[in-house]
């Protein structure tokens, strides 16, 4: 960590020697001209009697006016001189004569700078093409002479109108880059060696972090005739958004971009450095400072793969990002490794707005899986259900007419129209009727009523039957007895 903070000041030091060369945020005052008073003036001519008042009107004050030059690339020239006033007119003059009206102030700002009332926060102007004009102060109004107020009933007035002051404001300008493309990451990190193969923007390269202290600015040439611009900001580092390292006031060139580049430095061999924490505090960072910035589309890119160490780590570092569901990018700045696959990427996302590419499926997870099995099985029983309503119907009618057949046996029993039938179940059923059984019959008769009468009318005539087989076998037994004993 005292790495860091060496680094840090030394890079203070050299921004603040090479400040004077970009500024992009600057507090000035401006103030438009005033306009003229009007004159009280009378005509005084030999042999013209009661000439009448002829004083002439004031000038209009000048207004300041604010105009985007694509020459200028900072605000270098109002860190000097703060105050800027516009002339007012001049005031009216005897002999009918007019002031003459001031010029307005026409002061000159890079594109993209946005302008601000200090004291609202108002945003008074956004400058995003080339020669656009916007008046910010209006200059105070000419008063009228006392030639204006003459009347038939007053034709002597000896007053005349005064000017209106002009409009005076304390404004903030802030410069923001107009650039498509933003590159973001740790110091040293590949940044300015990137933009330096994709265009002809030529940084300082250093093998130390902080080297960038300004933005960059490269234009990139694609196929078919397309172009996009790209920009180089300042390392981000951890406690930016507390003012630590350079802080993070230079993230506002990168706010109109489209697309951003997350370039993640794999050959770093600091023991408090990672790939993957510098991602997550990178993006912290970003929801700080802004969070429609944090938004934006970002391509991330693992750098300096060309060394052995880096590629040891890209496998670990690619799962964890495609398990968030990140695409990754792997090039190499040295080598030109994956600068094509990556300029592709980004110019579909800037010219088509598709951010297919950017992410990839998520991988299932194990626990993930075990818990929809759960509530599979839970849910089952409920779509097995009508397969079990169906087997209970079926048992249901086979029950029905399992209980319906001994109706049937019974109503068989029951007729009394068949002979030889009824006697021979009879008979084969005696044997099987104990004598208890018919006791208890016996003693249940009388409970029944008028259907126990019946029944017991019906199976009579079956018993009767019975008792005169008995009869006549027991009378021939008694007859072949008597012939016997003759």
């Amino acid at each position: 960590m005292r790495l860091w903070v060496l680094d840090v000041e030394a890079a203070r030091s050299a921004f603040r020697g090479s400040g004077m060369k970009f500024v992009d945020e600057v507090r000035i005052q401006v103030k438009a001209g005033d306009g003229g008073h009007g004159a009280v003036a009378f005509r005084r001519e030999k042999y013209i009697d009661r000439g009448g008042p002829n004083g002439g009107d004031g000038g209009n004050g000048g207004s300041v006016i604010f105009q985007a030059d694509p020459q200028l690339t900072t605000l270098l020239d109002y860190r000097y001189q703060q105050h800027h006033r516009a002339k007012s007119g001049e005031g009216g003059m005897g002999n009918d004569c007019n002031g003459r009206s001031a010029e307005d102030l026409v002061l000159r700002v890079p594109v993209g700078t946005l302008i601000r009332d200090e004291d609202t926060g108002e945003v008074l102007a956004d400058f995003n093409d080339p020669g656009q004009k916007v008046v910010v102060c209006k200059g105070g109004r000419g008063g009228l002479g006392n030639m204006n107020f003459a009347t038939s009933t007053r034709q002597t007035p000896r007053f005349a109108q005064d000017g209106t002051p002009g409009e005076e404001r304390t404004l903030r300008l802030e410069l923001k880059l107009l650039a498509d493309v933003g590159l973001l990451g740790f110091p040293n990190a590949g940044k300015s060696t990137l933009i330096s193969i994709v265009s002809r923007a030529r940084p300082k390269i250093a093998n130390y972090p902080f080297t960038t202290l300004v933005p960059n600015l490269g234009l990139v040439q694609y196929k078919d005739g397309l172009s996009f611009v790209m920009a180089d900001i300042p390392g981000i580092i951890e406690g930016a958004s507390e003012g630590v390292g350079l802080g993070h006031q230079f993230l506002r060139h990168v706010e109109r971009c489209k697309v951003l580049i997350h370039l993640l430095d794999m050959g770093t061999e600091t023991e408090d450095r990672d790939p993957l924490r510098d991602f997550d505090t990178l993006n912290t960072e970003l929801r700080k400072y802004s969070e429609e910035l944090s938004h934006k589309p970002q391509v991330v890119a693992l750098n300096k793969l060309d060394l052995p160490h880096a590629l040891e780590r890209q496998e670990s570092v690619t799962r964890e990002l495609q398990r968030r569901g990140i695409a990754v990018f792997p090039i190499s700045c040295a080598t030109g490794l994956g600068m094509q696959p990556l300029l592709d990427t980004v110019a579909e996302v800037l010219f088509t707005g598709r951010t297919d590419k950017l992410q990839v499926e998520r991988p299932p997870a194990p626990r993930a899986e075990k818990k929809v099995s759960a509530k599979v099985a839970r849910k089952a029983p409920a779509r097995e259900a009508p397969v079990k309503k169906a087997a209970a119907a079926k048992k249901a009618t086979k029950t029905a007419s399992a209980k319906k057949a001994p109706v049937k046996k019974a109503a068989a029993k029951k007729a009394p129209a068949k002979k030889g039938a009824v006697k021979k179940v009879a008979a084969k059923k005696a044997p099987a009727r104990k004598a208890p059984a018919k006791k208890a019959a016996a003693k249940k008769a009388p409970a029944k009523k008028g259907a126990v009468k019946k029944v017991a009318a019906k199976k009579a005539p079956v018993k009767k039957a019975a008792a005169r087989t008995v009869r006549s076998g027991a009378g021939k037994a008694s007859g072949a007895a008597r012939r016997r004993r003759a």
